[in-house]
């Protein structure tokens, strides 16, 4: 009996665990293997795999029962997943729904999750800029969260290296506050967006309007063709998955080229529960999981995990892995376990009209759109609000069809319809301040599907976020003036905190261990052999899209892991 253990016990090791296979799990999981370390990937949904698996994909809008809209009864069902723009027909099956992960809002929170092999790198919006020294900076500067360990000097080549491996398009812009990338081609403007970067640019010499960078490829690479990834065909139905491969996701990429190496053990429907910590050995020996088929428990092991759960599920983890030695959730001796959780703000909006331009329209479609760069107290403090914002920009052309009349009449004016003015619009992505008020903790009661504590989510806006939204509405009113735009109209639809799906923190990078979590290199502090590179390593959220800083945070880790592995460090 005790070989049958010892035996049994030895086909559960491996020399690296994985948990998640989202965006930075994917990446993990692809520099792991790809240095030689047997790797297991622990993922809670259903395999998902390329191309095979997105049913809905190359369907026709007449093709789906429901031409794409949500059913009532789905709606009713999911009042909360139902409220995020890329859930509908032809998505729902990427998609968490309400009943399925239960969490309790202490306040009101709205929590969009993907469990599924590739998370939701299938379902993500794809924007991905660089952070700059003032975002690392940002928090020394202001006083608010803790010091960063890292500055973009530490990042800068591993931004390099994911993004030659993922495909990213854009321009070389020469900001100092969005530094450049390896791009590729960038994706065009239309006229009236042109304009509008030309006015901005004859009145502000510190506000910029650029195209945006997406993780889209616009001119294949031989990296991408080794990947057998295609150039993006401009759909723009990128969230039900794409046979192309042209925008990233684990799914396309990094998870296929990990399974090309060998060294990885993908294992779909594993619910981790806790990671196992030894306190004889004072490390962490392995990972529990519940089988989301059978709901019987397992042990897995290794000598280093990375936790890539997605930031509150990788907090769920750690507090729910508690022993003697840390009775509050695994490494948490600060305390902070949990706490200073943070989000974007996309509350506000603007949107107007514009009556130039009209002999041009546009054609065909595209999957990204411009960008204004943060410019708020980048320089110095200018405002009585802290931090600042990004936004988006966009125009189109307006069609209107005449619906009166009836039979021939009517069918030929819908068939025929008039182009009208342009339309313009932008919305904010402000950075929040992270907080200890603002955290997530475990219920002492009550229990999900699979008996694990349920996840109390305690997380607010503040006076700082409210005055981030008057502001970018009296300086976007400003700017669209400046432009021409007319029939201005401001939007603040005061959404949830959660439906931005931008959620960061909890455990927290810092210099001190008193006051955060894991090192400069992603390391617990505590626990040598756990790395954390997801959304929940987040000491602040900067105003740019987070994950290719997710992407270029797991590479980096790897790389250190693996090197003190090897001097017997880890």
């Amino acid at each position: 009996m005790a070989n049958l253990t010892i035996d049994a016990k030895a086909q559960n090791t491996y020399d690296a665990i994985v948990i998640g296979s989202g965006i930075s799990g994917g990446w993990a999981a692809k520099e792991l293997t790809g240095k030689g370390l047997r790797t297991l990937v622990l993922e809670r949904g259903r395999d998902v795999r390329h191309v095979t698996d997105y049913p809905t994909t190359m369907m026709q809008p007449w093709e789906f029962e429901h031409r794409g809209q949500l059913t009532k009864e789905v709606k009713d069902a999911n009042p909360i997943i139902s409220k995020c723009y890329a859930f509908y027909e032809g998505t729902q099956q990427f998609f968490v729904k309400d009943a399925e992960h239960p969490y309790i809002q202490e306040k009101p929170f709205d929590w969009i999750r993907g469990y599924q092999v590739g998370g939701k790198s299938l379902m993500w919006a794809r924007q991905t800029q660089r952070w700059s020294d003032f975002d690392f900076q940002g928090p020394a500067r202001d006083g608010f969260a803790v010091d960063w360990p890292i500055r973009y000097a530490d990042l800068a080549p591993w931004y390099s290296y994911v993004e030659r491996f993922a495909g990213i398009t854009g321009n070389k812009d020469g900001l100092d506050t969005l530094p450049d990338g390896e791009f590729l081609p960038p994706h065009e403007w239309n006229c009236v967006e042109k304009h509008f970067q030309k006015s901005i640019a004859g009145r502000y010499k510190d506000r910029h309007v650029i195209m945006g960078r997406a993780a889209h490829i616009t001119k294949p690479q031989p990296i991408h063709l080794q990947q057998g990834r295609a150039q993006c065909q401009h759909r723009t139905i990128c969230e039900r998955g794409c046979p192309f491969g042209g925008y990233f996701s684990s799914n396309s990429s990094t998870i296929p080229w990990a399974a090309k190496t060998g060294k990885m053990t993908l294992r779909p429907n594993s619910v981790v529960h806790s990671i196992i910590y030894d306190e004889q050995k004072g490390r962490a020996t392995g990972v529990r999981i519940i089988d989301a088929n059978t709901k019987q428990m397992q042990e897995f092991y290794a000598r280093v995990i990375f936790l890539n759960a997605a930031a509150l599920n990788s907090n769920l983890i750690l507090l729910n892995s508690t022993s003697n030695r840390f009775p509050n959730g695994l490494g948490n001796d600060s305390g902070v376990l949990g706490k200073y959780v943070a989000f974007h703000n996309y509350r506000a909006g603007i949107s107007a009209e514009y009556d130039g331009n009209l002999e041009s329209t546009t054609d065909g479609r595209r999957p990204n759109g411009p960008y204004i760069p943060r410019f708020r107290n980048v320089y110095k403090q200018e405002t009585d609000f802290l931090r600042g914002y990004a936004a988006g920009f966009s125009a189109n052309r307006i069609s209107r069809s005449n619906q009166s009349g009836l039979g021939a009449d009517l069918k030929h004016s819908l068939l025929n319809p008039e182009l009208g003015g342009w339309s313009v619009g932008s919305h904010m992505m402000g950075e929040t301040i992270p907080k200890e008020s603002n955290y997530v903790a475990l219920d002492k009661s009550l229990k999900d599907p699979f008996g694990i504590p349920q996840l109390k989510i305690s997380i607010d806006y503040d006076d700082n976020d409210d005055k981030m939204v008057k502001d970018y509405q009296e300086q976007m009113t400003e700017m669209f003036t400046a432009a021409g735009f007319k029939n201005i109209r401001l939007r603040d639809d005061h959404r949830n905190p959660g439906l931005d799906i931008h959620e960061m923190g909890g455990v927290r990078m810092g210099k001190d261990p008193k006051t955060s979590m894991l090192n400069k290199w992603n390391q617990m502090h505590a626990v040598k052999n756990v790395f954390v590179t997801d959304g929940a390593s987040m000491t602040s959220t900067s105003t740019q899209n987070p994950s290719l800083t997710y992407m270029a945070f797991s590479a980096r880790a790897v790389d250190y892991a693996v090197k003190a592995m090897k001097k017997g460090l880890v």
